[in-house]
């Protein structure tokens, strides 16, 4: 019932851009605060950025913290991850995650609901 499917990936040079999109099907989850996470070789999944569905409030690490940006689309129930001057440090598989028990935004959000991620490469 419940599906999040991740694309925009692909293999970028550094300082460019990409922007990911994340879409919800068989259920919407307007009233959940949503985001991205990336897992990079060799490491642990990290929180990334999130976003009340409502867009009013948005989360970032400090590392993508003006250089990112998470928006959404209410009547598309999708939520979008617009990464500019990308750095090879950014390279990894990032992760759309809905957070089931939050509405609201001011600092890092759960995982309840994954998609299956979308590879993301940044060369030099």
């Amino acid at each position: 019932q419940v599906q999040l499917v991740e694309s925009g990936g692909g293999l970028v040079q550094a300082g460019g851009s990409l922007r990911l999109s994340c879409a919800a099907s068989g259920r919407t989850f307007s009233s959940y605060a949503m985001g991205w996470f990336r897992q990079a070789p060799g490491k642990e999944r990290e929180f990334v950025a999130a976003i009340s569905w409502s867009g009013s409030m948005t989360y970032y690490i400090d590392s993508v913290k003006g250089r990112f940006i998470i928006s959404r689309d209410n009547a598309k129930n999708t939520v979008y991850l617009q990464m500019n001057s990308l750095k090879p440090e950014d390279t990894g598989v990032y992760y759309c995650a809905v957070d089931s028990k939050r509405s609201y935004v001011r600092g890092p959000i759960a995982g309840d609901y994954w998609g299956q991620g979308t590879q993301v490469t940044v060369s030099s």
